[in-house]
């Protein structure tokens, strides 16, 4: 998004989800992610969804 010079609000316009989706996503709080809504934001930033996500393993003591 800082590449694009794009806020939370523009993301949501161009991709079509919704907000709270792409404020999730940018807050590294979200608990899963819809095939479609990976596809809208690889299109818009023109990138591979390794560039998107990243697996990061559970933390001892952190439910899954």
């Amino acid at each position: 998004m800082h590449r694009d010079k794009l806020r939370i609000a523009d993301v949501a316009r161009l991709t079509g989800l919704n907000r709270s989706t792409v404020t999730a996503l940018y807050r590294n709080t979200a608990t899963r992610i819809e095939l479609p809504a990976v596809d809208h934001l690889c299109a818009l930033f023109r990138c591979s969804v390794a560039d998107l996500l990243e697996y990061m393993a559970d933390e001892p003591g952190r439910e899954a």
